[in-house]
């Protein structure tokens, strides 16, 4: 069979040769590489980096390999990549396919039927990914696949017969699943042909009795009953262990564990007594008897019923419980849709606000307190609760896709982690579609942002003490976030504007700015990689956002600046602050001129330590840049925040404390 798989890739490569010539790379497959990646939100390891949408020839793309005339996509080998995301039924226009491998990664979804168009497939590898829903029976239109392995993923229902039409499959691995019904060993097939290029034909006999060539397979840890088909009793004991089936083995799942493992009825191959002859026998019977076929007309009644009943109790529970409808691509009609099952549980212990409660909470949307292109940010306070602040998301439901709305729910699933003093809590969620709505309701700190204090003449309320008593707790809010969240968290744009205060100034770090990855991505940016600055959305990943501590640390040295001079990052007249700064941050003589003039006093000791982390922060080599923890631990150590010190510095501090008390 290796042979055969050869001489087919050798017919591939002579006709890509012969027909297509020196004609450009065909954009049916470069759109179809391209959705592909669209469709994955997590990669950490940045493979898919190099597809360029733009790059009419993908052959030089990581982990793709083209024919000698790079004229088409053989191979797609994205394996052990931790990428996140769908798989697309757009992959079925890559025709002259030969090997799909994204084992050990985290693909989320069904397998598109569209799959079993790749007529030239011979390696079909998803195994150790987050796969759900049914195997589709299309699959057995792979005529020219050799291995096939679906191992470790969540597919469920029946194991198509229609597998058996794989004349040249080698070697199936199924196992670790929730497949259920009976190995079939033989049957009909039973797809229909409403997808161009399929065959149907509905008088071939299927089963996995007909892959004669089979030599590996392994059903193990699944759901099947039924006893193991004669013609597969070559195969080791170990390859059906962890199941239901009828006998007495030890390896088999408790009887507790069946209950819900009943075979399928009318399952073609599901009763061993069928012999191929027999089956062919009736196939050809004018029509089946009156009785059987009320009887099917009864059962298929009652599993109807039983299954409304199911649905309606289910969204009865649970707004959206099962799955999410995903867009791929808007039509005029909006019908173009497939079913991407994603986990129900995920936002499941935060709570879930009505626009109503919010639109009562905040008087009419009226109170708004800050605003940005992105997002509105209300005030508002729950009866019987909190002041809270929420942030609505601006943009129009048009462009929101179900791509965005998983976006948006990790992110609510993102910030919900998060606990501790230093970071805004968040209280909740609310989503919408009538009218449209996405908003996230976080406790308020009442005195506003640290930039407002800053640059709007507020500055006077901040005295050298409770600035280092915000610096220290940004930075505890950091360490917290880098080193004792997994995986690590970083504020999307960490600046001011991302610190609200509490009545005592207590700071509140929040990540208002995450709405930027949701809307970039509904844009189609790729976003930017940040060394050297504060914003750290690294391209088509949300979650590798969290990879940019660095950059996190960068900004704080940046943040650092800004509190103890007054300055914002970035004046039209001034320029950077970071190069006004660094004229003083190393000269003893004149550091003091980097403190902001309208603070009556200082402590020069404080201005030391808190240049030196500005150093260290800001270093050119990201690799050299302390973490938080370490900065946390000089801060905290060499910084003096109590009451004596800052009476110590100024008497006017005598004044300040009285107002505090």
């Amino acid at each position: 069979m290796r042979s055969f798989a050869s001489f087919r890739f050798l017919c591939c490569l002579i006709s890509g040769v012969l027909l297509v010539g020196g004609e450009s790379f065909a954009s049916k497959e470069v759109l179809a590489l391209t959705t592909f990646k669209e469709a994955i939100y997590e990669d950490p390891h940045l493979v898919l980096s190099t597809w360029n949408a733009l790059d009419a020839d993908p052959c030089a793309w990581s982990g793709i390999t083209c024919s000698v005339a790079r004229d088409h996509v053989f191979k797609i080998n994205i394996s052990s990549s931790s990428v996140r995301g769908f798989l697309v039924p757009d992959l079925g226009q890559l025709t002259f396919l030969q090997e799909l491998n994204l084992h050990g990664n985290k693909l989320l979804g069904t397998i598109p039927k569209e799959l079993g168009l790749l007529k030239y497939l011979t390696i079909l590898d998803l195994g150790v990914n987050e796969l759900t829903g049914p195997i589709p029976p299309e699959l057995g239109n792979l005529t020219s696949i050799v291995k096939i392995n679906l191992q470790s993923n969540g597919l469920s229902g029946r194991l198509p017969p229609e597998l058996g039409n794989l004349g040249h499959l080698e070697e199936l691995r199924l196992d670790r699943n929730k497949l259920q019904g009976t190995i079939p060993s033989n049957g009909y097939t039973r797809f229909p042909s409403n997808v161009p290029g399929m065959y149907a034909s509905q008088s071939n006999l299927t089963g996995l009795c007909r892959s004669s060539q089979l030599k590996v397979a392994d059903f193990s840890y699944n759901f099947f009953v039924g006893s193991i088909p004669k013609c597969l009793e070559y195969l080791p004991r170990t390859s059906f262990q962890g199941n239901c089936l009828q006998k007495q083995d030890p390896r088999q799942r408790p009887v507790e564990h069946c209950a819900g493992a009943a075979p399928l009825k009318g399952h073609p191959g599901s009763n061993p007594k069928h012999t191929p002859d027999k089956v062919v026998a009736k196939h050809r019977e004018a029509s089946k008897p009156a009785w059987l076929l009320a009887l099917e007309i009864v059962t298929g009644t009652m599993v109807c019923s039983l299954f409304l009943v199911a649905v309606f109790t289910a969204v009865h529970k649970c707004n959206s419980k099962s799955s999410i409808i995903i867009p791929w691509k808007k039509s005029a009609s909006e019908k173009d849709h497939i079913t991407v099952y994603i986990d129900s549980e995920m936002l499941k212990d935060i709570a879930r606000f009505s626009r109503q409660e919010l639109e009562v909470a905040c008087e009419d949307f009226s109170n708004i307190i800050g605003s940005s292109p992105d997002s509105l940010v209300y005030k508002g306070n729950i009866k019987g609760g909190p002041e809270i602040a929420v942030i609505s998301l601006c943009i129009k439901e048009e462009h929101w896709t179900g791509y965005l709305e998983l976006y948006f729910q990790r992110e609510v699933t993102d910030l919900a982690r998060l606990n501790h003093e230093n970071a805004a809590k968040l209280l909740g969620y609310c989503s919408e579609n009538a009218p449209f709505t996405r908003m996230l309701v976080f406790e308020y700190a009442s005195n506003g942002t640290l930039y407002e204090h800053l640059h709007f003449g507020e500055g006077c309320q901040l005295s050298w003490t409770r600035r280092m008593k915000i610096i220290i707790g940004i930075a505890q809010g950091l360490k917290y976030f880098h080193s004792e969240l997994e995986p690590p968290f970083t504020i999307s744009e960490l600046n001011s504007s991302a610190v609200y205060l509490t009545e005592d100034f207590l700071p509140k770090l929040v990540d208002f700015e995450s709405w930027k990855t949701i809307l970039a991505r509904s844009e189609k940016n790729s976003g930017t990689i940040c060394g050297e600055g504060a914003i750290c959305v690294l391209p088509n990943s949300m979650e590798a956002r969290h990879l940019d501590v660095k950059g996190n640390v960068y900004a704080f040295g940046i943040l650092l600046l800004e509190v103890i001079s007054g300055r914002p990052p970035y004046c039209k007249d001034k320029g950077c602050l970071i190069d006004w700064a660094k004229d003083y941050l190393e000269l003893p003589d004149v550091m003091s001129y980097v403190v902001d003039p309208e603070l009556k006093h200082f402590s020069y000791d404080d201005l030391k330590v808190i240049c030196d982390v500005v150093n260290l922060c800001i270093h050119p080599d990201p690799t050299k840049r302390p973490s938080m923890q370490e900065l946390c631990t000089i801060l905290e150590s060499k910084i003096n925040t109590s009451v004596s010190a800052e009476l110590k510095a100024s008497n006017l501090a005598w004044a300040e404390l009285a107002l505090s008390s």
